[in-house]
C-alpha cells in the first residue's frame, strides 16, 4: 500500500495585532478539505503571525493559495510596521515534507504555487531555499534584501526581479509586496533534560555536539584566546552532530538545565542519534540525560525510526504494532519525563487522521464484538468482501506472531534479525489488509450512491449509468486487491511453519487457513461484482485472474498444512 503523502506549510503573514484579520486568513485554510490547521501564533511586536497547517500536497497548496490571496486583500503593506524583516503581506511561504514525499517534490510544488500566485493573484514571488532557481536565492536574506522598502528599486533591475510576476512597482505591488515561496526540511525543536542546574555544563555539552561547535583557543585551553584564520575569522572546532544548532539554558519551571536543540535535517541526524550523542557527551562531563522534551509537533517516522533503533539495540523484533514501537521510543528517550507524552496530540499524522475522521468511525476501530454486531445487522455492508479482508489480516497477524515469538526464543538469539525481518513484512501486510477492510465497504457504498443519482433526463441517465459502471469496476478491483494481499500471507505462514518456533507451528497453520478463506472469499466478491460489468472482456479478465489466485491459494494451504501436520 502506498504511503500517505503529507506536507506542512508555515506561512508568515504581516499582521500580528488585528485578530479579526488573522481569523479571516486562517478561515481560508480551514475551508479546504484534507487540511488540518495546527497552530496560529501572532506577535504584537513583530506585527507578524506564523500559521502552521498540514495535509495532502494538493490540499495544502490549495489552502496556501487561498490564504495568501486573502491576506493580499486584507493587508496593506504601505501601512505595515513591525520588528521582524518583511517584504510582503505574506512574507514567506515554505512547504515542508512530512511523510511520503521528498524535499525535491515539495520544491517543485513551491514553484508551481509561486507561479499560480503570480498569475492568478498578481502577487510577485521569489523562490527560495530548495525551490530556488538561482543558487544565491537559496538564502532567504538575499531574496528579502532591503525588505519592502527596497522593492521599487529591485523591481526595476532585471537581475533582482522576482522569479514569477515580475513587473514595475505599481499600486498593486505597493499593497501586497512580494512573497518568498520555498521548500525546506522539517525542523524539530527538542530539549534534553539534564540532572544538573548548571547552565555552564549544559552549554559545554551543547557545544560538544552542535554542528557549529566551539571556538578553538590558544594552547587548547578553555580560557585561551580564540584562534583566528588569515581573514581574521574565529576558527571553530566542529561538534559531532551535523544539521543541529544547540545551546544550554536553565528552566525555572522545571528547576533543571537543558540542552536546547534545533534539528534542521532529520535525514542527516535523526532524533535517536542526537539523543544517544547528547547522552554520551553529558556522561563525559559527569552529567546524565534524564529525558527529552519535544517542542511542538513531530512526524510519525521520527518516533518509529527511534523505536526501531532502540529495539534493534536490544536485539528485539521490530515487526510489532506501531503503538508498541512508539511506546519504546517514548520510554527510551524519556519523552514523558516532565509531563505525559500523548502521540495523538504530538504526531502530525495522527492529528490529521483524527481531523479527517471526525465523527465517522471506521470498521477497524470497532471492538471485536462491535465488528461482529455491525456485520450481523440487516444492512448489506459490511459484507463478505470486508470479512475476507479481515480474515486475511488475521492470517498475516498469526504468521507475524510466530515470527515475533521465534525472534525472542531462548537459544535463538543469533536469529533475532531473521525473524524480525519476517515480522516487519507481516506488519506491512496487516496494515494493507486492514485498510482494505474499510475500502471494501466504501466501494459498496459508492455503488449505492451511483444508483441514487437522478435519472429524469437522457443526460442524467447516461451519467448515472457511467457512474454505476465505474463504481462496479472499483468494487470488483478492491476484492481482487484483497486476494493479492491475502495470498502474500502464505509466504510468511510457510516460513514460520518450516523455520519458526516449533511450539507455535499450529498458529502458522491456522494463519494459512485464514489466508485461504480470505482469498476464496474475496474471489466470490470479484465474481459477483464482475457479473454486473457491461465490458465483458474486462470482466472475464478480472475473473480469470481471481480464479488463478484461488487455485494457487488452495495449493499453498495444502503445502503449509502438510508441514504443520508433520511437526505435530
Amino acid at each position: 500500500m502506498s504511503k500517505q503523502r503529507i506536507i506542512e506549510c508555515v506561512p508568515n503573514f504581516s499582521e500580528g495585532r488585528n485578530m479579526e484579520v488573522i481569523k479571516q486568513i486562517t478561515n481560508e485554510v480551514e475551508k479546504v478539505k484534507g487540511v488540518k490547521l495546527l497552530d496560529v501564533d501572532p506577535g504584537e511586536a513583530t506585527n507578524r503571525t506564523v500559521v502552521t497547517f498540514v495535509g495532502s500536497p494538493e490540499a495544502v497548496c490549495e489552502a496556501a493559495f487561498c490564504a495568501v490571496k486573502r491576506a493580499a486583500q486584507l493587508i496593506d503593506m504601505r501601512q505595515h510596521h513591525g520588528a521582524h524583516p518583511r517584504m510582503g503581506a505574506t512574507d514567506v511561504l515554505p512547504l515542508i515534507p512530512v511523510s511520503g514525499i521528498t524535499l525535491e517534490e515539495c520544491a517543485e510544488l513551491a514553484r508551481q504555487l509561486a507561479k499560480r500566485l503570480a498569475d492568478e493573484a498578481q502577487i510577485p514571488c521569489y523562490c527560495y531555499e530548495a525551490a530556488a532557481f538561482k543558487p544565491e536565492r537559496k538564502n532567504l536574506a538575499v531574496c528579502r534584501a532591503g525588505e519592502y522598502e527596497a522593492l521599487p528599486e529591485k523591481l526595476a533591475v532585471p537581475e533582482k526581479a522576482p522569479d514569477f510576476g515580475a513587473r514595475p512597482f505599481d499600486e498593486g505591488v505597493a499593497r501586497t509586496g512580494c512573497t518568498a515561496v520555498g521548500a525546506r526540511d522539517f525542523l524539530i525543536a527538542v530539549n534534553y533534560n539534564l540532572n544538573t542546574t548548571s547552565t555552564r555544563r549544559a552549554n559545554a555539552i551543547a557545544f560538544d555536539v552542535r554542528e557549529k561547535g566551539r571556538p578553538m583557543r590558544e594552547g587548547g585551553l578553555l580560557t585561551g584566546k580564540p584562534l583566528k584564520d588569515a581573514d581574521g575569522k574565529t576558527i571553530m572546532q566542529p561538534g559531532t552532530l551535523k544539521a543541529t544548532k544547540a545551546i544550554g539554558w536553565f528552566i525555572d519551571e522545571y528547576g533543571i538545565a537543558q540542552v536546547s536543540m534545533n534539528m534542521t535535517n532529520l535525514n542527516v541526524t535523526p532524533l535517536h542519534v542526537a539523543f544517544d550523542e547528547v547522552c554520551r557527551a553529558a556522561a563525559a562531563r559527569g552529567v546524565r540525560v534524564t529525558g527529552t522534551e519535544i517542542v511542538g509537533l513531530v512526524p510519525k517516522k521520527t518516533l518509529i525510526d527511534a523505536g526501531k533503533y532502540f529495539l534493534e539495540k536490544q536485539q528485539r523484533s521490530t515487526g510489532i504494532p506501531e503503538e508498541d514501537i512508539l511506546k519504546i521510543a517514548i520510554k527510551s528517550m524519556g519523552l514523558d519525563d516532565l509531563k505525559p507524552f500523548n502521540p495523538r496530540e504530538k504526531v502530525i499524522e495522527y492529528l490529521l487522521e483524527d481531523a479527517e475522521k471526525g465523527n465517522a468511525q471506521k470498521l477497524v476501530d470497532l471492538t471485536v464484538k462491535g465488528f461482529a454486531d455491525e456485520t450481523s445487522r440487516e444492512s448489506p455492508a459490511p459484507g463478505g468482501g470486508t470479512i475476507s479482508a479481515y480474515m486475511g489480516a488475521l492470517g498475516a497477524a498469526l504468521g507475524t506472531m510466530v515470527a515475533n515469538l521465534s525472534s525472542h526464543k531462548r537459544g535463538w538469539d543469533d536469529r533475532w534479525a531473521e525473524f524480525s525481518a519476517w515480522a516487519d513484512k507481516g506488519q506491512g501486510l496487516i496494515t494493507e489488509l486492514l485498510h482494505l477492510v474499510d475500502e471494501d465497504t466504501e466501494a459498496f457504498n459508492e455503488i449505492m450512491s451511483a444508483f441514487g443519482m437522478p435519472k429524469t433526463t437522457d443526460e442524467e441517465k447516461a451519467a448515472r449509468s457511467a457512474a454505476i459502471q465505474a463504481a462496479t469496476l472499483y468494487a470488483t478491483q478492491v476484492p481482487l486487491k484483497t486476494m493479492k494481499a491475502s495470498f502474500r500471507a502464505f509466504e510468511i505462514c510457510k516460513a514460520m511453519a518450516e523455520e519458526g518456533n516449533p511450539a507455535s507451528v499450529s498458529d502458522a497453520g491456522v494463519g494459512a487457513l485464514a489466508a485461504r478463506a480470505a482469498v476464496l472469499g474475496a474471489c466470490l466478491n470479484v465474481k459477483i461484482n464482475a457479473s454486473s460489468l457491461k465490458d465483458r472482456e474486462q470482466a472475464e479478465a478480472l475473473i480469470a485472474e481471481a480464479n488463478d489466485l484461488a487455485a494457487r491459494a488452495n495449493e499453498e494451504e495444502k503445502t503449509i498444512l502438510a508441514i504443520v501436520e508433520s511437526k505435530l
